[in-house]
């Protein structure tokens, strides 16, 4: 894997529409609020304005940050969608939503979450390995959170159906200043040719 620093404009954050049960979860979102607008990054996210979600929301806008919100029509409800975005897009579909968020970042982080958050950064994991984008891709290991994930990769390679580099594409770390600094750090690994377009994902 080649490193070399890159400039991000905004970072695309996953993380869970609700808080989860350990108060260090929404300190940790905080944290990394804290921390994109100190670097000047934008924020780009999914939209809500509850759980995990809201939090990071308000606490970059808070400090004076820019948010863009991107969220399906049929959740683009007052109850869900966050009122206060920079900018709130409004798509029709999960999928287009994925593909917007992807087009708008410079990067992925995911922060704590459910079923959502882990297929929103997996997709984006496979879609480096694919060669649809060259971004890099992170987790915030909050109180270990992602450690079940980091056996599943490992179990993944020594059964063969994981390539090493491909599972060692997603950056984990403990501490989210660190985790930033690898992030634009990373430079993605050549690939060989193009395994899709953008358009057939």
């Amino acid at each position: 894997m080649r490193y070399g620093r890159r400039h991000m404009r905004r970072l695309c954050v996953f993380c869970g529409s609700s808080t989860g049960a350990r108060p260090a979860y929404a300190d940790a979102t905080r944290t990394v609020a804290a921390e994109l607008v100190r670097r000047r990054i934008g924020l780009v996210y999914g939209g809500g304005g509850i759980g995990l979600m809201g939090i990071l929301a308000d606490a970059v806008l808070a400090a004076g940050g820019d948010v863009v919100g991107v969220i399906p029509r049929p959740l683009a409800t007052k109850e869900i969608a966050h009122a206060g975005c920079t900018e709130l897009r409004v798509v029709d579909s999960m999928h287009e939503r994925k593909a917007t968020m992807a087009s708008l970042a410079d990067g992925f982080l995911a922060l704590p979450g459910g079923l959502g958050t882990f297929e929103e950064m997996l997709e984006m994991l496979t879609w480096t390995q694919l060669g649809v984008h060259a971004k890099p891709v992170g987790a915030l290991d909050v109180g270990g959170y992602w450690t079940g994930l980091r056996r599943l990769l490992t179990d993944g390679v020594e059964a063969g159906f994981v390539h090493r580099d491909h599972a060692d594409t997603l950056l984990i770390d403990d501490d989210p200043a660190r985790l930033l600094d690898r992030l634009a750090a990373w430079r993605a690994p050549e690939r060989p040719r193009l395994w899709l377009r953008p358009e057939e994902t």
